[in-house]
């Protein structure tokens, strides 16, 4: 009787496991040092350049996640029943207005980056931003 529970215990334990392991979701504060590893490596910055770098990207990126997230809570509004063609159409707008408020200020940090860095560093960036969410996107799908 004692082997049986042991048995099950261990069973349990095994498979309690991988569903932990499924839900711990990396801290912002992870996520961005892995980031900023990545860019660094593969734009090829300096430490100087990184050390000029990354307070504007991040302070970029916190002011993006502002926007995305009122986005979501008026995309959020339309699914509520009763939802007007005007109150869809306003959703719409400013969902898209958003997306161009995010596009300006993308503009506005690039150049505010060419005061440090040369326009190829920046293509670099970019390239190696790409790469690293395309990356941990698929590693991603592959714990899953």
């Amino acid at each position: 009787m004692k082997r049986i529970i042991c048995f099950l215990t261990l069973i349990i334990c095994f498979c309690m496991t991988p569903i932990q392991a499924q839900k711990k979701m990396m801290s912002q504060e992870e996520f961005r040092k892995q980031q900023q590893m990545f860019l660094t490596e593969r734009a090829g910055l300096t430490p100087e350049e990184a050390k000029n770098f990354f307070p504007l990207y991040f302070e970029l990126q916190d002011k993006k996640r502002s926007y995305n997230k009122e986005a979501w809570q008026k995309l959020r509004k339309g699914k509520e029943a009763g939802t007007t063609e005007a109150e869809y159409d306003r959703i719409i707008e400013d969902v898209l207005q958003t997306r161009i408020t995010i596009d300006q200020l993308e503009l506005e940090y690039a150049r505010k980056y060419k005061q440090f860095l040369s326009a190829k560093k920046i293509y670099q960036i970019q390239k190696a931003e790409m790469k690293f969410h395309r990356e941990l996107l698929k590693s991603t799908q592959k714990r899953k």
